[in-house]
């Protein structure tokens, strides 16, 4: 399995989400209260851009008139149809046996680690080809 730094963990807040492409795959990152998950950014029902859809919790009655509001900030709700997934496992609330959206694995690194690891960057040569005047005030 190949490993892709995406992201500096910095520059997604709380609550945030950021869409990435990973080896030809659109793939959206969100933080919540500090913890990282992926998902793909289709929708498996069809086929709509999920960082746009709207977070949100699940609302759920074990008996009427009782309501209990959980995973609040944990769902994510397709901008298309409606369909709902749980942003920790991509599990689908409306057809948990079918319709998930594909979860990946994220984790938070040093970045040291990452320079000292096994992965080798890809470099590019770089030119100047003029000069500039800069000027401090």
């Amino acid at each position: 399995m190949a490993r892709h730094v995406v992201a500096p963990a910095s520059e997604i807040a709380p609550g945030g989400r950021k869409l990435v492409e990973v080896a030809g795959r659109a793939i959206v990152l969100f933080n919540i209260e500090g913890e990282f998950f992926a998902l793909s950014n289709r929708c498996p029902h069809r086929n709509g851009e999920l960082i746009d859809g709207k977070i949100t919790g699940f609302v759920s009655s074990p008996e009427p008139g009782v309501y209990e509001y959980t995973h609040r900030g944990e769902v994510l709700r397709c901008p298309w149809h409606g369909w709902e997934f749980h942003v920790r496992t991509g599990k689908s609330w409306c057809d948990p046996a079918r319709m998930n959206a594909r979860a990946w694995n994220v984790k938070v690194e040093k970045g040291a680690m990452l320079v000292e690891g096994p992965h080798v960057a890809e470099t590019f040569p770089v030119k100047v080809e003029d000069d500039y005047l800069v000027i401090d005030l």
